[in-house]
């Protein structure tokens, strides 16, 4: 009989415990039936960090809950810990250490925005458009964009080489590179006077002192006989949105530069020219390429249509979204959030589709005889001489002179 009684017992154990375990999956399978809340995160960390089968500490879990909530944001949004903070204040003050690439998402790849000028990535030949699909031999997408970040910046910080595989437009060919961290000082603007007396401007990126250096520039023009003026913008990844909106003012009498809109009151504005302006009556090209993105974009298309300029090259990246940094509680940090879209004068959303140029001419056509670009081969006036996009602004010029 006793054999018969844990025969039973066995049996309602088990059915007993099948039901729990089905009971468990259907409870699984609702949907949730409790909103969302701080005090629901503090519960469930907690209880993680007391029950979970390896130890995690409270401070891992938090950091697991902030890295998450940035992957429900956009590429551009991310959190920066005290180190990534400072880097960025030091990048717009013109100082970087790092492999000089600005990377983001298109078209679902991971893709270089541009190179800066004289850093690791430019001296290796990686040009705007290259699509990262190989990081230290591992695969990556778009949706490990994070994750790609995450290994450049390690390997930046501890002074570590990295290799990359890229593939390049209209080509099947996969370039393998080896970048080492280096001190990048990226001077914002160059110039000198071409043939004919027409000025050359190049802004490699919009830094805190970009618009006064610029200013500095032009007015050692002032007492010359200027024919005309080129703003060379290619591989501009952006920077400081004010520097492109004061740049904008000095080339234009009147008319909208750019307008921004967001959810919170200061994020919506609508930016003007106003009356003062240098050079009004030159004509003035601007030179683009798909490495132009962000605030380049605004100043381009803030030219263009307002008819201040003529746009060449190659449409622009397409990155219509403005960043602020907005330090949190604890001193140091900080928090990179998209807080605006912006829109052109006409009111044209380019994000994702980019700034056609007046005159578009695809960088393949004028490189075709070139894998990669010469690099400390020639000074920096013979580079421009031979540059057929820069040739063909100056022809423009005086066509139009």
């Amino acid at each position: 009989m006793a054999k018969y009684i844990r025969y039973f017992i066995c049996i309602a154990f088990g059915l007993t415990l099948g039901l729990s375990i089905t009971l468990s999956g259907k409870e699984n399978t609702r949907a949730p039936q409790t909103k969302a809340s701080y005090p629901l995160l503090m519960d469930i960390i907690s209880t993680v960090e007391t029950y979970y089968v390896d130890e995690v500490t409270q401070e891992e879990l938090i950091q697991a809950a902030i890295n998450g909530i940035f992957t429900q944001l956009d590429p551009y949004s991310a959190f920066l810990d005290q180190e990534a903070f400072s880097e960025i204040k030091d990048a717009n003050r013109g100082e970087y250490f790092g492999f000089g690439i600005e990377v983001a998402t298109e078209e679902d790849q991971v893709t270089i925005i541009s190179p800066f000028p004289h850093s690791p990535a430019a001296i290796a030949g990686i040009q705007p458009g290259d699509r990262i699909v190989k990081v230290n031999n591992k695969n990556v997408n778009a949706k490990r964009l994070d994750s790609v970040l995450k290994q450049i910046k390690f390997h930046s910080q501890n002074n570590l080489a990295i290799n990359l595989s890229l593939s390049r437009h209209n080509s099947n060919q996969i370039i393998d590179v080896t970048l080492k961290p280096s001190l990048i000082d990226v001077h914002s603007i160059s110039g000198e006077l071409l043939q004919g007396s027409i000025g050359y401007l190049k802004i490699s990126s919009f830094q805190d002192d970009t618009t006064a250096d610029l200013i500095k520039q032009l007015s050692q023009w002032q007492d010359k006989p200027i024919t005309g003026l080129i703003l060379d913008l290619r591989n501009n990844p952006g920077g400081l949105l004010d520097q492109a909106i004061k740049i904008a003012d000095l080339f234009l009498a009147k008319g909208r530069i750019v307008s921004t809109r967001g959810r919170f009151f200061d994020a919506n504005s609508d930016y003007f020219a106003s009356p003062q302006n240098m050079f009004a009556q030159l004509p003035l090209t601007v030179l683009i390429n798909k490495g132009s993105a962000s605030a380049s974009e605004v100043l381009a298309a803030a030219l263009q249509e307002n008819k201040r300029a003529t746009l060449i090259g190659e449409k622009s990246f397409g990155k219509g979204t403005v960043q602020s940094l907005i330090p949190t509680l604890i001193e140091g940090n900080a928090i990179k959030l998209t807080i605006a879209h912006y829109t052109t004068p006409k009111g044209r959303d380019i994000h994702s589709i980019g700034v056609e140029p007046d005159i578009n001419i695809e960088t393949e056509t004028i490189t075709a005889d070139e894998n990669m670009p010469i690099i400390n081969s020639l000074s920096p006036h013979d580079e421009i001489a031979k540059d057929k996009l820069v040739n063909l602004a100056i022809t423009w010029i005086k066509d139009h002179s």
